[in-house]
């Protein structure tokens, strides 16, 4: 079952919501392996951080810097360009939860569509508009979104001010869900085992002095 939660993106109930779980977001970082297909250090920070939100209740809050309040601001700006010139009437939510996952899309489109915009400098928009392909790095957010939201396709919008915009439309790809869903399915079954450990280290009694 979905749950929709109508707040805005990095306001406390945000993080509240999306606290304990994996994201779109971060569900590349799922997916990672290590050198030589070992253990990804930044798997098992983003598990020990889940962990950590489901022990303690409370969620670790985010960090803001320059390029990502510029992220925003462009995000409003590639929502109204491309709204104008698809017509398309985009519904804004904050977080979507769907079991043991969500995602935060950038909008909702119709019944079976999604939004999701991007800032990228001239030079990496340019290289976008030459490949005129799904840029690779967002293939896993974007694929968990529409997983996570249950819909069949995805617009990727990339934008810079005063450069074309490009848009890619993107529908599901079963294969890669599935190997999507597997990775999440381990990831929260290693969270849980996390949290049961710590949890379980508490009880644990001393050892008596000799």
């Amino acid at each position: 079952m979905i749950q929709i939660f109508d707040c805005a993106q990095n306001s406390p109930e945000w993080y509240a919501a999306r606290a304990g779980i994996p994201t779109a977001s971060e569900f590349h970082t799922v997916m990672a392996s290590g050198r030589g297909g070992g253990e990804s250090k930044t798997r098992k920070t983003y598990l020990y951080k889940l962990a950590g939100e489901v022990i303690t209740g409370k969620p670790t809050e985010g960090f803001t810097n320059g390029h990502m309040e510029r992220g925003h601001t462009m995000e409003v700006e590639a929502r109204e360009m491309y709204s104008f010139i698809s017509d398309a009437d985009i519904q804004l939510v904050g977080f979507l939860r769907n079991g043991n996952k969500g995602a935060s899309p950038d909008g909702l489109i119709g019944n079976d569509g999604m939004f999701e915009a991007k800032s990228k400098l001239p030079h990496l928009l340019i290289e976008c508009l030459k490949r005129d392909d799904t840029p690779p790095e967002h293939k896993a957010q974007c694929q968990g979104a529409l997983w996570v939201a249950e819909r069949d396709w995805i617009d990727i919008v990339v934008y810079w001010p005063d450069m074309p915009l490009f848009v890619k439309r993107e529908y599901r790809d079963s294969a890669y869900i599935v190997s999507l869903a597997t990775a999440v399915k381990q990831f929260n079954e290693e969270l849980a085992e996390t949290v049961e450990f710590v949890r379980s280290y508490g009880r644990q009694p001393l050892a008596k002095a000799g």
